[in-house]
């Protein structure tokens, strides 16, 4: 027997068992795969490595009546916009959570620094507790990712891609113990930028051939502090290669094509995507709809394009937490998303452009057939000059 990834299966090939996949299609019957098509099909399901016997290649005047596979059946698949908790009742669990990750993300920098190993075991117990909450309603920890300070891009951004890629490996379906291992490798997939100076790591402005270079080590890092610290496996290759592209041309290792993972690649998205939409004491942070935009510039080359149209779907073109005015002036939160209309999520408004002050606080529908309003752009709050984080505190936790 042996076991080769998908993508290296041939017609003709004697399928014994799925040795790893994602989503819900489950192989019924092993035997062959007779054709290209069967194998594409096999592949767009989520079947990432099988396990073949070389001494059943069938020959090529083999009769059409032969045993083929796959014999599949679907499994019911979850709803990944099922909710079962409101906006209202997750947000402060959420909020706890986030504190949370922030006070363990110092101490675990602390420790690196210090030269000691990094306790794992609360990163993998956190990331649980992200994970149960993008079930109960994956919209309060969306929210959050969206209040952003700063000075604190380097605590923030990885807590931010550990939630976003617990909403999208939800969104595709991936069992939870994966999710597990992806949110966690997430939350520790920068670790090794604390071994970067800060004049580098915090320059403003494009990097020196020598300083890329020595910026491109904290992939590398990473790896070796996660390894240090007994992980393996998916946390281990999203810390080590979340800067590679399907090109060649990322780093650290250079890896291209399927040497590249389905989950490495969903990382590598995300982590662009967060970087791009960041506020730093140094840049605005872009709206997500530029950030969408400039990902798609990198695909095929950089980026998956199936992976990032489905990434797209499930954040929204106006993520939950964006701020965006309406047509009647009104400007509000993003608060609900709406997977049946995106364009007409449901938004929490505050304030009227038209006369600058604030309004009484209200939820307005865009998706009821009853409410005329339609949203008209993103915008920024200084725009306006509004006060975005008192409206946080005062509204969105209350």
């Amino acid at each position: 027997m042996k076991t080769i990834p998908t993508s290296q299966l041939k017609p003709g090939m004697f399928v014994q068992k799925v040795v790893k996949q994602t989503g819900s299609i489950r192989i019924k019957n092993q035997g062959w795969v007779k054709t290209q098509s069967g194998i594409d099909k096999l592949i767009k399901s989520g079947i990432l490595e099988v396990e073949i016997d070389p001494d059943k290649m069938l020959a090529s005047e083999e009769p059409e009546t032969q045993t083929t596979l796959p014999t599949q059946h679907e499994v019911k698949k979850r709803d990944p916009w099922l909710i079962t908790h409101s906006a209202e009742q997750e947000m402060s669990k959420a909020k706890k959570l986030y504190d949370e990750a922030k006070n363990l993300q110092t101490k675990a920098f602390g420790d690196i620094e210090s030269g000691r190993t990094v306790d794992v075991a609360p990163f993998k117990e956190l990331a649980s507790g992200f994970i149960d909450s993008v079930f109960r309603n994956q919209d309060a920890l969306a929210c959050i990712t969206q209040m952003r300070q700063k000075d604190a891009y380097l605590l923030e951004h990885s807590i931010n891609v550990s939630i976003l890629m617990s909403i999208f490996a939800k969104h595709l379906g991936i069992e939870k113990p994966i999710i597990e291992e992806l949110a966690t490798g997430a939350l520790l997939h920068d670790m090794g930028k604390i071994k970067i100076p800060d004049a580098i790591l915090n320059k403003p402005g494009r990097y020196s051939d020598e300083e890329f270079k020595v910026m491109q080590n904290h992939a590398l890092f990473s790896k070796e502090i996660l390894e240090d610290a007994g992980l393996t496996g998916i946390a281990v290759d999203i810390a080590g290669m979340h800067h590679e592209r399907l090109d060649g041309k990322g780093y650290p290792f250079g890896k291209k094509g399927d040497e590249i993972s389905q989950y490495v690649r969903m990382a590598s998205i995300v982590d662009v995507y967060d970087a791009l939409t960041a506020e730093r004491v140094y840049k605005a942070g872009m709206e997500p709809i530029r950030a969408f935009k400039i990902l798609k510039q990198g695909c095929p080359d950089s980026f998956d394009g199936v992976l990032l149209n489905k990434f797209i779907q499930c954040i929204g073109i106006h993520p939950v937490g964006t701020l965006v005015k309406l047509s009647s002036q009104k400007v509000g939160l993003v608060t609900q998303s709406n997977p049946a209309t995106p364009l007409k999520p449901v938004v929490k408004t505050f304030f009227n452009a038209k006369h600058g002050r604030y309004t009484e606080v209200q939820d307005v529908d865009l998706s009821n057939k009853r409410t005329q309003d339609t949203l008209e752009s993103a915008i920024k709050p200084k725009e306006y000059n509004i006060d975005l984080e008192g409206f946080y505190k005062h509204s969105i936790f209350s």
